[in-house]
């Protein structure tokens, strides 16, 4: 008997040892879902008074508001520890960017017993270190900017005025500007330690490589008047950028002082060897340069197909309503002839066969409607199938006018993902020495990609995109021309001449179109891809086209 009581003795202490309480399991759940910032877990823990003081979104904000402030990246929450008051001990290390790592014990008070135990949470426990009844309140600097340079290392832009001691010119073209930091803004920047009255680049490259320019910010996060951690702000090195002083010189070139933009793209890194004008921010609607994504939502589903052929016909009637070719030309043949000459008559009536929700599908897998890769760039955008309207309306649509915009950034990058088979291009200003392959979500199959390339290659071998060709290189691209307002002259009612007196079209008039083209080259390994928009300039094969062909020229000249 004496042997079973001291094996029972035995079992109970080993069991006793292993127990764990229901509250220190409470405190665990909310330092576990603390650490992986599951605010309504947490909220879930509190007790009723504590819920109905704060509700699960308050919770939320006022922890993000702490992160905020404190610059928090990450937070290691220990294992609870029950002190002698009752009261779970959390040791907590919140990562910060500005303040090094703030680390102190947060004390978890909790009602109730056992499992049924709840937080009885305040506003001081949002971050390790505040007391009851103090916040945390901060100070920041940044350091001076650092310098903005070329892929070889030469000055863009440095110093308090940003200027470019060699390269005035160019830089004017792409540096872009300082200023206060934009509303839409302030919480991210806040997050990051800017003061409130930072100067911030605001457009062009100070913009979209703000973070690598600005350094990283330092100064005092305080608690009252203790202080919580320190740090000083640290410069960053000078930040090369991608850009080529040739390929630069040549986008601005291709401008000629034109409202416009223009984009050379190495499609396969995404690296931007040179960018002028509104390339990034300016949105228009694309012209026939979207019959790309139209011609290849129609392979993808099998509405068109190599063997496809169309009658020649000087326009489509869709809806009851007449959609012209350009210039009234007749045009038609195989689906390669109606692509390569931008033939309306066969690619508007494709569209309304495609329908609004695959000509949407195979915008959005081409990056529209969605945040360009660029930051701050605009965001391409083409309205829900729901709105596209009827037949007419589709038709416009596939030929890019109705309501779909694009940025010339976001038609480079179109083209370049056919040459790069089917993936989409990930385009960056940020220098690297050894550029790898760099390429984003599939948008359609290397097979449609084939037989697209295919096609634009006879655009400028036989078609709209001749005045891109280039002596020994083949070149693939589309045209685009984008009617602004109506093309038609008006024809004066028969009795009242006046009629169309305030009537601006003219049959002749440049100014009504907006010139598109965008290619890659050499088409069957393409080293870069360029996109030239030019507003209220003619048509895209006329003036567009032989601006991207000396754009393309300089970039296949620095290699």
């Amino acid at each position: 008997m004496a042997a079973i009581a001291a094996l029972a003795l035995g079992v109970g202490v080993v069991l006793g040892a292993g127990h764990v309480p229901g509250e220190q399991r409470v405190a665990e759940r909310f330092a576990e879902a603390w650490s992986r910032s599951d605010y309504a877990a947490m909220h879930a823990l509190l007790t009723p008074g504590a819920q109905q003081a704060t509700d699960a979104q308050a919770l939320a904000e006022a922890y993000r508001a702490s992160a905020s402030m404190a610059t928090a990246r990450s937070y290691d929450v220990g294992e609870p520890e029950r002190g002698d008051d009752g009261v779970y001990e959390l040791g907590v290390t919140a990562r910060t960017g500005a303040f090094g790592d703030v680390r102190a014990v947060v004390g978890l008070p909790l009602e109730g017993d056992g499992e049924e135990a709840r937080v009885a949470w305040a506003p001081h426990l949002t971050f390790p270190g505040v007391a009851a009844g103090e916040s945390l309140k901060r100070t920041t600097t940044l350091p001076p900017r650092a310098s903005l340079l070329t892929r070889d290392n030469r000055v863009l832009a440095e110093g308090p005025e940003r200027d470019s001691p060699e390269l005035a010119t160019l830089a004017a073209s792409i540096v872009g500007e300082m200023g206060p930091i934009p509303e839409e803004l302030a919480e991210e920047y806040r997050a990051a330690g800017y003061p409130e009255d930072a100067e911030v680049g605001v457009s062009g490259l100070e913009r979209i490589l703000e973070r690598e320019l600005a350094g990283t910010p330092g100064g005092e996060l305080r608690a009252g008047a203790t202080v919580l951690g320190r740090g000083e702000p640290r410069k960053a090195a000078g930040v090369r950028t991608t850009l080529a002083p040739s390929v630069q010189e040549a986008a601005v070139a291709a401008l000629a002082g034109r409202l416009g933009g223009a984009v050379a793209m190495d499609p396969a890194t995404g690296e931007v060897l040179g960018v002028a004008g509104i390339a990034f921010s300016g949105l228009q609607p694309p012209g026939s340069t979207f019959k790309m994504l139209t011609l290849a939502g129609a392979l993808r589903s099998g509405v068109a197909s190599l063997k496809s052929t169309y009658p020649l016909a000087s326009a489509a009637t869709l809806s009851g309503v007449e959609l012209n070719n350009a210039n009234g030309e007749v045009c038609g043949g195989t689906l390669t002839e109606a692509f390569a000459i931008s033939c309306n008559s066969v690619f508007a009536p494709l569209g309304a066969e495609l329908g609004g929700r695959r000509l949407v599908s195979i915008a959005e897998r081409f990056g529209f409607n969605k945040p360009s890769p660029v930051p701050g760039a605009a965001t391409s955008t083409m309205p829900p199938a729901a709105e596209l309207g009827d037949d007419l309306g589709l038709g416009s649509t596939a030929i890019g006018q109705g309501r779909v915009l694009a940025t010339t950034l976001q038609m480079t990058i179109v083209a370049g993902a056919f040459g790069v088979g089917g993936r989409l291009p990930l385009p960056t200003l940020a220098y690297r020495a050894d550029p790898q392959t760099r390429l984003g979500d599939r948008a359609v199959s290397a097979k449609v990609a084939r037989q697209v390339r295919r096609m634009m290659i006879e655009v400028v071998r036989n078609g709209t995109g001749g005045a891109a060709a280039i002596d020994g290189v083949r070149v693939a691209g589309k045209t685009g021309t984008a009617e602004l307002r109506s093309t038609h002259p008006c024809t004066p009612v028969p009795d009242n001449p006046e009629s169309c007196a305030d009537s601006t079209a003219q049959a002749d008039d440049t100014t009504d179109t907006t010139a598109w083209f965008t290619a890659f080259a050499p088409a069957e390994d393409p080293r870069i891809a360029v996109g030239v928009m030019l507003v209220a300039n003619g048509a895209g094969g006329d003036t567009a086209a032989p601006a991207a062909r000396t754009l393309m020229q300089a970039a296949l000249a620095r290699r």
